[in-house]
């Protein structure tokens, strides 16, 4: 990537943070989400109103543009990214099937499902 000292600081750092966390993220999410699919075919989502997903930032690949495998494994899209933060879950979304924690590639999980 070749950038001259002008319009580096034309683009200012941080679109220039985000161009590059892009990048990094487009590649590493590649491989997290084909892991991701391998892994959970064994695994059955069974629908459970009594549970629900909270998220655990601390632990977050997702916080950096590392990882999306829980977003992207959600059937019912209540998990999202907020950039520099982690994943939010919209809990009257969220169905607490526990696909999430499945895929969830971290130790410890940066997702766990727990009694509503």
């Amino acid at each position: 990537m070749n950038l001259s000292r002008k319009e580096f600081f034309k683009k200012s750092l941080f679109s220039f943070g985000e161009t590059v966390g892009t990048a990094v993220g487009v590649l590493k999410t590649s491989r997290v989400a084909e892991s991701a699919n391998e892994e959970s075919e064994d695994f059955e989502a069974i629908e459970r109103k009594d549970m629900r997903a909270v998220a655990e930032n601390r632990h977050c690949l997702a916080k950096n543009c590392g990882c999306f495998a829980c977003i992207e494994r959600c059937e019912v899209q209540a998990i999202r990214v907020v950039m520099g933060e982690g994943i939010r879950i919209d809990e009257t979304l969220c169905t607490g099937c526990g696909t999430c924690e499945y895929v969830c590639p971290v130790t410890p999980k940066a997702i766990t499902v727990v009694r509503r």
